[in-house]
């Protein structure tokens, strides 16, 4: 079990927030579950706001802004969007566990809305570049 976990959808969100999330913990399926929590609170347009925010906020304090995607965040924020719409689980934990593809195959997911390589693009990094194989919606 990923340690994120152990937390409470409220606990993760505001240590997430304040940054007092150890950065140990805020593995890729804790992205998907920060865009989740704020999906379901927020609703898609103030999620995406929030996520994108909060990370570059949470990169940049614990020294790896380097790392922050713009087109990453938004499109994990969109495919979470996509599959919750599909889904009926009212947790976390059975969402991801019922949709695997989301935390095992992300690369792959992507992708299939993807051409070029957004996990290495610089452009991507920057600015929000919009799938041009498949669009989320």
């Amino acid at each position: 079990m990923e340690k994120h976990l152990a937390l409470s959808d409220a606990a993760f969100e505001s240590q997430f927030e304040h940054c007092q999330l150890p950065p140990s913990i805020f593995s890729h399926e804790a992205h998907l579950r920060l865009a989740w929590i704020h999906i379901r609170k927020y609703g898609i347009t103030k999620a995406i706001e929030n996520v994108q925010a909060q990370l570059q906020n949470f990169v940049a304090h614990v020294g790896a802004e380097s790392k922050y995607n713009m087109t990453l965040t938004v499109a994990a924020v969109k495919a979470v969007h996509h599959f919750m719409r599909k889904s009926d689980a009212d947790n976390f934990a059975d969402f991801v566990a019922a949709l695997p593809r989301l935390k095992y195959n992300f690369k792959e997911l992507m992708n299939c809305h993807y051409g070029i390589d957004i996990f290495s693009s610089e452009a991507a990094k920057t600015a929000f570049l919009e799938p041009d194989l498949l669009p989320f919606e």
